[in-house]
């Protein structure tokens, strides 16, 4: 980074002119951030493409005069000895009850006996209006209350499509400050541990929350006025991106300048020499954040196609504001902020001599044999991958737990051929519905057949799933009924509901592994071609990144089984995890052979190895740690998919900067040599001679500050 920027965010004056500029931009911003939620989509319909057939055809049966704001709530009665007179009482009472509901957009169906005469359904259409996400929950919960007050021995469950969205709207339900505080729980706690220091944590958490209500409020602004979609999801995903990302920018910035405080008189132009060394690490790191979330523009899921530009804007703008906001911080504060170990001018480094150190002189006598054996010992924990099932997660997997809609589906499972209320809804012309109609009936997967309505030149004919509605069966049978009403020649027939589309949102997933995750790792490979002008390095770099990826996703298949019960995983988890362990991963990458480059050009590659795994082991194991810890944090929500991407993420983190950047990056750097920088001009600087075993981490150290002094 030009030295020029760097003086400029550490002047005397402008130091306090940032400082007012970022606290005007935080206080018209928070309002901004907090309409965010507003704005999010969280229908399954808006996460798909438009394209996609189930897409298609619920926009048809708008046109048909289906209201696309209407929901049934399905109640499910059970008594497990049979249904008494009174049972039936009762029922009928909340039928009444029922149909004088406001939202109630027709007639309410049932009561629906099951054979055994254990239990009944009630079918309650429900209108939610534009704002379903957030009115479902209140009408669910005053359903729930009127069915619960019947005979004891009854026991009343409300699922259906309302129930399922009602529960995964309360368990978003305050998702955004659960998620904001736990994960500045955990990172204050590794700082004031990492630092030692009871204040200077303060400084690198208030400049994250600053970018976070920067960053909510760009987003938000772009979700209102430029169509981008947002769900909760990645809302919760931009908030733990943001405090992680950002404190692992801010560690190493403080770092480094901890590191010029030893070596300047003066805390301003510690500064200048700090972010114009450091600068363009986190600059290229953020970059290649940037880039790698971009790189999911190109997915066909909309959830997953919106992610993209919510995460790179929030990492953006996390990196103006550390390289801005937290440089005149820390030079307004001056060196007692890290009371009380102060790093006073003249006084020893402690990376030098520190853990790392050490490790880089156990692993330099025999390199080899230690990349070997760690790359073994990483592609064992890979095989454990096949373990792993991403073909979706049924209902019931999705929550952890069981909330109520689950325990109802299983109640109906237990009565009826099938939970009502998730129909297959086929979308046709009106001359060809009859044909569709008893195609329909005629596959094994239906049970049942309603007449079709005809309006104009189209019909729409809807049945009722012998399976249920999110099982394999159910899925089989959305593709084979496509496949055959495809070969009898009615090319207009569009199926879609519910099971339909679940079935488009694991198809586009798929898809979306296959072509974003290439391009993703095309696309960090050229960064680190053109950062470290080499091909050999970033070839080697990107082989640890896949290595780390594959034993991640083994681990996690093992940790999901043990401590979950659920071996299947959504979709689109391998491309979550992948990103944001490649993208982010890549950063513990750049921040070693930065450095490691930086001290070839003045003592050769392999003793500028340990003098960079010396300098920089300590704080990427700092902000592994608080990565890992910020999005293990995914893990305090009920929502399976989520507390699976947070211990993914959070084991690749730990593998990533504990092994694979320190170790194993290192002992291939010891055995290549300056070969790690071909073609580039460095691989023809030759190496230093060796120190001794026990001078050598602090001979470099001591090497590099006389240098630079």
């Amino acid at each position: 980074m030009g030295r020029s920027f760097a003086s400029r965010v550490s002047h005397r004056r402008l130091k306090w002119v940032i400082l007012v500029l970022w606290l005007v931009l935080a206080g018209v911003s928070a309002p901004l951030a907090g309409g965010l939620t507003d704005e999010q989509e969280n229908d399954i319909a808006a996460w798909l493409p438009s394209q996609a057939e189930s897409t298609r055809a619920l926009e048809r049966q708008v046109e048909l005069g289906s209201d696309p704001d209407l929901i049934p709530a399905v109640v499910v009665y059970e008594r497990t000895d049979g249904l008494t007179a009174e049972d039936g009482a009762a029922v009928e009472e909340d039928l009444r009850a029922f149909g004088q509901l406001e939202a109630l957009d027709g007639p309410v169906v049932g009561p629906i006996p099951s054979e055994d005469g254990q239990a009944l359904q009630l079918v309650v259409p429900l209108n939610v209006g534009p704002d379903g996400w957030e009115a479902i929950a209140p009408l669910v919960d005053d359903i729930r209350a009127e069915a619960s007050e019947g005979p004891d021995g009854l026991t009343a469950y409300v699922t259906g499509p309302a129930g399922s969205a009602a529960d995964s709207s309360e368990a978003f339900a305050g998702i955004d400050g659960t998620l904001l505080f736990a994960a500045l729980g955990v990172v204050i706690l590794i700082l004031l541990l990492t630092y030692r220091s009871p204040v200077l944590w303060i400084l690198p958490i208030f400049s994250a929350v600053i970018a976070l209500f920067c960053s909510q409020a760009v987003v938000y602004l772009l979700a209102r006025y430029a169509d981008l979609t947002v769900n909760a999801q990645s809302a919760s995903i931009l908030t733990v991106l943001v405090v992680g990302a950002g404190t692992d920018y801010a560690l190493l910035l403080v770092a480094r300048y901890r590191e010029e405080l030893r070596l300047h008189t003066d805390r301003h132009e510690a500064m200048t020499e700090a972010v114009h060394r450091a600068g363009p690490a986190v600059l290229a790191s953020g970059g290649t954040v940037v880039l790698g979330m971009l790189c999911l523009v190109v997915a066909e899921m909309n959830s997953t196609a919106g992610l993209g530009p919510v995460a790179a804007i929030g990492v953006a703008v996390t990196l103006v504001v550390l390289m801005t906001l937290l440089p005149a911080l820390l030079v307004i504060c001056g060196r007692w902020v890290f009371w009380p170990v102060r790093p006073s001018f003249g006084s020893a480094e402690p990376s030098a001599t520190g853990l790392w150190a050490r490790v880089g002189t156990a692993i330099r006598p025999r390199p080899r044999a230690t990349w070997v054996v760690t790359s073994v010992l990483l592609l064992l924990a890979c095989t454990a991958v096949f373990r792993l099932d991403p073909s979706g997660l049924t209902q019931a997997e999705s929550f952890r737990g069981s909330p109520e809609s689950i325990q109802g589906d299983a109640a109906a499972a237990r009565h009826f051929p099938s939970v009502a209320g998730n129909a297959v809804a086929v979308v046709t012309t009106a001359d060809s519905a009859g044909a569709v109609t008893d195609a329909v009936a005629a596959h094994d997967g239906i049970a049942g057949v309603g007449e079709p309505r005809v309006v104009g030149d189209a019909a729409l004919v809807e049945a009722s799933l012998a399976d249920p509605f999110d099982s394999a069966a159910a899925y089989a049978t959305i593709a084979e009924l496509r496949t055959e009403l495809d070969d009898a020649g009615d090319g207009q027939a569009l199926v879609g509901g519910n099971t339909a589309l679940n079935l488009d949102v694991q198809n586009a997933s798929q898809r979306d592994n296959r072509v974003v995750i290439p391009l993703i790792m095309l696309v960090v490979f050229v960064v680190l071609g053109v950062l470290l002008r080499a091909l050999v390095a970033p070839l080697l770099l990107m082989a640890t990144v896949v290595l780390s990826y594959g034993a991640a996703l083994g681990l996690s298949a093992l940790v999901f089984g043990w401590t979950l019960g659920v071996d299947a995983t959504d979709s689109s988890f391998p491309l979550f995890v992948f990103v944001f362990l490649v993208a982010l991963g890549i950063d513990y990458n750049i921040f070693l052979m930065t450095r490691v480059r930086e001290e070839t050009v003045d003592h050769g590659t392999r003793r500028a190895a340990l003098v960079g795994l010396a300098a920089t082991g300590g704080v990427i194991t700092s902000a592994g740690l608080v990565l890992a810890a910020t999005f293990a944090v995914l893990g305090t929500l009920p929502l399976t998919f989520l507390t699976q991407l947070g211990i993914a993420v959070a084991l690749g983190v730990l593998l990533d900067t504990i092994v694979v950047r320190s170790v194993l990056v290192t002992a291939l750097t010891l055995d290549l040599g300056r070969w790690m920088w071909w073609p580039g001009r460095l691989a023809h600087r030759l190496d230093e001679p060796e120190a001794p075993p026990e001078g050598s981490a602090p001979a470099a150290a001591e090497s590099e500050t006389s240098v630079r002094t």
